[in-house]
């Protein structure tokens, strides 16, 4: 016992140690086979380890299915041992007994393994047998079995103290090892410290509650706050009023997971003259790893950008409102040809809608035949209102029906900010209605002037009547008076009377030129055309009163 309790305490290699034990008790106890199973508690019951066995040393971690060895079980439940004269009768083995070698069925001797009140494993003899496979004995003797009792709670306490042992060499290797992991990671933050301080983002960190652990010295820079202020605060109070049922949205996100990325929050705080004003953050959430739910909170001041943007988005609309508010047409296209842009007023025009056209059709189906290369020549020349312009001329653009639309044209180029041209806009007034007018003002115009014509011919008319009307009345009279004082034989007699009817036939065409109503022409000599005073007077040569002719002879003047 002395030398086996030495052996125990030697060492703490348990392979070697219940070696020598199981080979020693052995030979002492003069047994055929003496091994050490373990029943691990984790394993349910089920599963065993024999540690080592006295016949084969390699024997170290076998292992074997508890419920084929019922006789294990019954120890490990009764903590007593248990002695098996004769395997072939004992109602333990009852079940298993038939898959039993019959070498196997002598007497066996099994003694628990206990430390306080928990039951390691089980120490199992196996008897000598005789040569005709009958043992040699039935069982140990009393003394031999408090020998081995007394071995197997050396044991317990030798496997306990390796156990302890071994738990304190894994938590010491453990704490080794993560105090190893702990130093390379503290070397490798250390590289980073710098950068984490001097980042241009303000770096916030949080805990599962919100409330502000750490941030860097740019965080409160761009806060513009201090940091005693912060400390221990949710980081939901430092937001503007308006975004704080925003932030609660988003903190619960976070606690699910959720970390978004570039989130806008307005936060109030004092400028350089002391006001306060409010400024536009950006923000981004990700996790700290290795923390209990803290959270790392970046952002950036981004005020400027977001003024800008709104401007810019103000702009735009305003200008999308006067495209769609002109009453021409608009289309911008790619410099593919490709259309990008077909306001109301070229639905108007041509009859297309925008949905039809944009990214669907190219320009050149709203030009006849080439036009739209030609347009493009325009463009490009410099006689046409410089390069990449070209000012208003008269063109024709084809409606969704193939029907020719008169508009004027105005285009030019689009650059971009290398001064690449990227695409071409044109702008297409109707000229449809402004044509009607047009011609209904020459109408009115040659109706006009018609008119006036015969206004001044009226007038002329009047007035030569009237003037020509008292000298031709004196002729008329005189010749009367001639006639009178002559006879045919007097040689003036013929010239006076032919005098007299010229006179009354010059008196006639006074009448109808003082009757002229309308311009209404004959055709003369040639090609040339005279006032056909019977078809301009005719309207009133009947029933008129002869007030503008000659007087009759003897009238007074």
């Amino acid at each position: 016992m002395l030398e086996l309790t030495q052996a125990l305490a030697s060492s703490l290699d348990m392979s070697d140690i219940l070696y020598t034990v199981v080979k020693r008790i052995a030979e002492i106890v003069n047994v055929e086979r003496v091994s050490v199973v373990l029943a691990p508690a984790g394993d349910a019951g089920s599963v065993g380890y024999v540690v080592a066995a006295s016949d084969n040393q390699g024997i170290t971690n076998l292992r074997i299915d508890l419920d084929k060895y019922p006789e294990i079980q019954e120890v490990l439940r009764t903590r007593a041992p248990l002695t098996i004269a004769d395997a072939s009768t004992h109602p333990v083995l009852e079940g298993v007994r038939a898959d039993m070698p019959q070498d196997k069925l002598g007497p066996l001797t099994l003694v628990p393994i206990t430390w306080q009140d928990e039951t390691m494993g089980v120490l199992f003899l196996r008897l000598l047998a005789t040569r005709d496979g009958r043992p040699e004995r039935g069982q140990l003797s009393r003394r031999e079995l408090e020998f081995c009792q007394i071995a197997s709670n050396a044991t317990a306490i030798a496997l306990r103290n390796a156990r302890v042992m071994q738990t304190l060499r894994d938590q010491t290797q453990q704490v080794s090892f993560a105090r190893f992991e702990a130093e390379r990671r503290l070397r490798n933050l250390k590289r980073y410290a710098n950068l984490f301080t001097s980042a241009a983002d303000g770096l916030v960190a949080v805990d599962a509650e919100g409330r502000v652990l750490f941030a860097n010295p740019r965080a409160y820079e761009i806060a513009g706050i201090e940091e005693h202020l912060v400390r221990d605060r949710p980081l939901g109070s430092l937001l503007d009023r308006r975004d704080r049922i925003k932030a609660v949205r988003l903190w619960r996100g976070v606690k699910r997971g959720e970390f978004p990325h570039r989130v806008d929050l307005r936060m109030a705080r004092k400028n350089e003259q002391g006001e306060l004003e409010t400024r536009i953050f950006s923000c981004s959430f990700s996790p700290l790893q290795e923390t209990d739910g803290a959270v790392l909170f970046s952002f950036r001041d981004v005020t400027p950008e977001r003024t800008i943007a709104i401007e810019l988005a103000k702009t735009k609309e305003f200008l999308e409102s006067i495209i769609a508010a002109s009453v021409d047409a608009i289309i911008a296209a790619s410099s593919t040809g490709e259309i990008l842009l077909f306001n109301p007023g070229a639905e108007r025009i041509t009859g297309w809608k925008a949905e039809e056209m944009i990214g669907k059709q190219q320009v050149t189906i709203l030009y006849p035949e080439d036009g739209a290369r030609e347009v493009m020549r325009m463009i490009r020349a410099p006689q046409y209102g410089g390069p990449g312009r070209l000012e208003a001329i008269r063109w024709e653009v084809l409606d969704r029906e193939g029907r020719r639309v008169p508009v004027q044209l105005s285009a030019a180029m689009i650059r971009d900010g290398q001064g690449r041209a990227s695409g071409t806009v044109g702008v297409f007034t109707d000229l449809r209605e402004k044509l009607r007018i047009e011609m209904r003002l020459t109408e009115a115009q040659e109706k006009l002037a018609h008119t006036e014509r015969q206004a001044l011919i009226a007038e002329l008319a009047g007035t030569a009547a009237h003037e020509l009307n008292q000298p031709l009345t004196s002729i008329i009279a005189y010749s009367e008076l001639l006639l009178r004082k002559t006879t045919e034989a007097d040689p003036v007699h013929r010239a006076i009377s032919v005098i007299s009817s010229e006179g009354h036939r010059m008196a006639d065409i006074v009448r109808k030129i003082g009757k002229i109503t309308k311009y209404e022409t004959k055709s003369y000599v040639g090609s040339q055309k005279i006032l056909d005073l019977d078809r301009s007077s005719a309207e009133q040569s009947e029933g008129t009163p002869e007030s503008t002719g000659p007087r009759a002879p003897g009238a007074k003047q």
